[in-house]
């Protein structure tokens, strides 16, 4: 009996354990295949960055949904959509889906006060929350640039300074002259409340290429496009002075008139123009007729450097011209040829009659002779030589021969020695009336 009893209870604990255990194994079972369900039932959302004023897109999506509810909340827990249904009262919300995978809304006009994360909640065992960061950009209020001194005299410093006003974040500000960007500094950022007021500073050294230039002030911000403002430099600056020559063109001759003109400009543009002639007076026939210098008739006497002096509030300068009076033009005659004829030889003499074409006054200057004519001089000595070298030779070749004395003439019809030695006396002569004449 004891035994048997013993086996009952062994038997009957087996089974409890047994039971106990599938149990267990079927209850992880169930609970993994939730936890994959859940899994598989993602919840996602994005961050929206919006410009204030502009409409900002929240969208909550769901992945594998199983007709869950989804329900859109604002950062103060506040209930904006529940499935398609919207209890809050606020008309900038507008629905624009909704379906079993997508809740999308739309928010017009967002306002600083707006900025927050707003929750997107999935009713699911457990329930899933993620949420969307809306940052509202504000743009600035406005750009504003002040000048230290509207007018800057040439080699000053010149100080700009520009402010944005009221942004979020805060504005880079960057400076240009022209097309060309300058390199500021921050002055200030003064934080008000979620906006930042910034003003940047601009030093530079002005010269007079920058009267009118136009300085720019560009507010570097993700929410304002093209917003700058401009201020044109006003440079006051000494003239600049440049004399040109109105006539004549070329070289500048006895009897011809001359005629110069002074150009200034400068800031303030009441320039005073004053003529003078460096180390000497003016010459007296000299007409002064404001910016002009005329000279009707000129002579080597107004030779020298001129100069036009304009000067204005700012200062002084000038500008110099150095005047060359040159010798009236004149023609050079043709070359002249002297033939000299000798008997059997002929010698060419030629005359080159060399005149400088021009002389300037006060200077010795050194005759110029053309290269064109020593050539020629050259040319026409080498011909004359190679004549007299041939005429010598021809000369020479026709006299050049054998020749015959006559101290044996007679000889050859005697008829006895006797006979030749008259015949040979005879003959000597007439040797003594024919003489001969060597060269």
């Amino acid at each position: 009996m004891a035994n048997t009893a013993i086996w009952s209870l062994g038997a009957s604990l087996l089974f409890f354990f047994v039971s106990a255990s599938f149990l267990q194994k079927d209850l992880q079972t169930e609970r993994e295949l939730l936890e994959n369900t859940v899994e598989e039932q993602n919840l996602v959302t994005d961050d929206v960055m919006v410009v204030e004023g502009e409409v900002a897109t929240i969208s909550c999506r769901v992945k594998n949904n199983d007709d869950s509810v989804i329900q859109l909340l604002n950062p103060n827990r506040q209930t904006i959509y529940f499935r398609d249904f919207r209890p809050l009262k606020d008309s900038r919300f507008q629905l624009v889906n909704f379906s079993n995978s997508e809740l999308r809304v739309l928010f017009s006009n967002v306002s600083l006060l707006d900025e927050g994360r707003y929750f997107c909640q999935l009713y699911t065992d457990p329930p899933q929350e993620v949420f969307s960061t809306i940052t509202v950009l504000v743009p600035p209020t406005s750009l504003l640039i002040d000048v230290r001194d509207e007018t800057v005299t040439e080699g000053e410093e010149a100080e700009l300074n520009c402010t944005a006003i009221g942004s979020k974040p805060a504005t880079k500000i960057r400076w240009f002259k022209g097309d060309k960007e300058l390199q500021g500094k921050k002055l200030s950022e003064v934080v008000e409340g979620k906006t930042v007021t910034v003003t940047s500073q601009l030093l530079m050294t002005v010269h007079s290429d920058d009267d009118g230039v136009p300085i720019t002030c560009m507010a570097d911000h993700p929410a304002a496009k093209d917003l700058q403002e401009q201020r044109p430099l006003n440079v006051l600056y000494k003239p600049k002075v440049k004399i040109s020559v109105n006539f004549p063109q070329g070289l500048t001759r006895e009897g011809e008139a001359f005629e110069m003109t002074c150009t200034a400009e400068g800031k303030p543009r009441n320039v005073a123009v004053h003529w003078l002639r460096l180390e000497d007076e003016l010459p007296a026939h000299i007409l002064l007729e404001g910016p002009n210098l005329l000279i009707n008739n000129l002579n080597k006497t107004d030779n020298g450097t001129y100069r036009c002096l304009a000067s204005n509030s700012v200062g002084e300068s000038y500008d110099d011209y150095t005047l060359r009076v040159y010798d009236p033009p004149t023609t050079i005659p043709p070359p002249t040829t002297t033939t000299t004829i000798i008997p059997t030889i002929t010698t060419t003499t030629t005359t080159i009659i060399i005149i400088s074409p021009d002389s300037r006054a006060g200077e010795d200057d050194t005759m110029k002779v053309d290269h064109a004519v020593i050539g020629g001089v050259v040319a026409v000595v080498v011909f004359a030589m190679l004549c007299l070298v041939i005429i010598l030779g021809r000369y020479f070749a026709r006299h050049k021969g054998t020749y015959f004395t006559h101290e044996a003439k007679g000889a050859d019809d005697a008829a006895d020695a006797d006979t030749a030695i008259i015949n040979a006396e005879g003959g000597q002569n007439n040797s003594e009336e024919k003489k001969e004449y060597f060269i």
